[in-house]
């Protein structure tokens, strides 16, 4: 029955998400993005409250649109937006924190608060440049490299896994899954490459995958951080089967970016 809906959730969302890559103008495509980065930022604020641990979720939605806004205006550079950012954080705890009492939660809500801010808006939001600069099939074959890794390092860790990689953050990773996943990213690097971007070098493409698989498995563990300090297994139930939504784009939180770089610096 898990399976059932791991499956039909896994297949709703990958239609979602291929009408909206394929279809959507930059305009929406950017709006759904911030849907999806506010979303999994709630979640990840909400991970705290089983310690008693409560970020400033309306300032974070603001913290993170504001660093959002220096991806789609030109206008407004990185730098900026992190500078009113912080600007206007510190305005804010400064007026938030008025008494003593509420002094004995400052250094935990401050730090979440922006971090998780930082963590989710900076990078998730290298999706629309991506688009913008490159469209939509290289998005698929981030994607295709990601998913066609994960697959693989699951089946090959359910199977032959011994050597556990982070047991901490991640019990069930391990080396044998770890390598089984960069180099079956390979093969759908190779793939994607095949079909979606005939004329990349493909040298090149299988670079770009084994790297980006290695940068996601980073990235995954590092979320799962966050879980475990909490003592929870998914960052929420919204959706049957898989967890939340922070769950799903674990991985692309570091890859998305590094994706981004390796194409700016070192693809063509």
């Amino acid at each position: 029955m898990n399976f059932l809906k791991r499956t039909l959730t896994a297949f709703v969302l990958m239609t979602i998400f291929f009408l909206v890559i394929q279809f959507m103008p930059l305009l929406g495509f950017f709006i759904v993005l911030q849907i999806l980065i506010l979303v999994s930022l709630f979640e990840f604020y909400n991970l705290f409250s089983a310690k008693k641990i409560y970020p400033h979720k309306t300032l974070g939605i603001a913290l993170a649109l504001i660093i959002s806004s220096s991806f789609y205006f030109e206008e407004i550079s990185v730098e900026l937006a992190l500078f009113v950012a912080l600007l206007v954080a510190g305005l804010y705890f400064l007026i938030y924190y008025n008494t003593l009492e509420k002094l004995v939660s400052f250094h935990s809500s401050v730090a979440l608060t922006f971090f998780g801010a930082f963590y989710l808006s900076f990078t998730l939001n290298f999706f629309y440049p991506l688009m913008e600069e490159r469209g939509a099939f290289y998005i698929y074959f981030l994607l295709v490299v990601i998913i066609v890794g994960d697959t693989g390092a699951y089946l090959i860790g359910s199977l032959w896994g011994r050597r556990k990689m982070v047991p901490i953050a991640s019990p069930r990773k391990t080396w044998e899954g770890s390598i089984a996943g960069i180099l079956t990213a390979c093969l759908g690097a190779l793939a994607a490459q095949q079909v979606l971007l005939p004329d990349a070098v493909l040298w090149k493409a299988i670079l770009c995958g084994f790297l980006v698989h290695a940068v996601a498995q980073i990235s995954d563990p590092l979320e799962s951080l966050f879980k475990r300090a909490v003592g929870v297994k998914d960052s929420s139930n919204i959706l049957p089967g898989h967890g939340g939504f922070l769950d799903r784009v674990d991985s692309l939180i570091l890859a998305a970016p590094f994706f981004y770089f390796f194409l700016k610096y070192f693809w063509e």
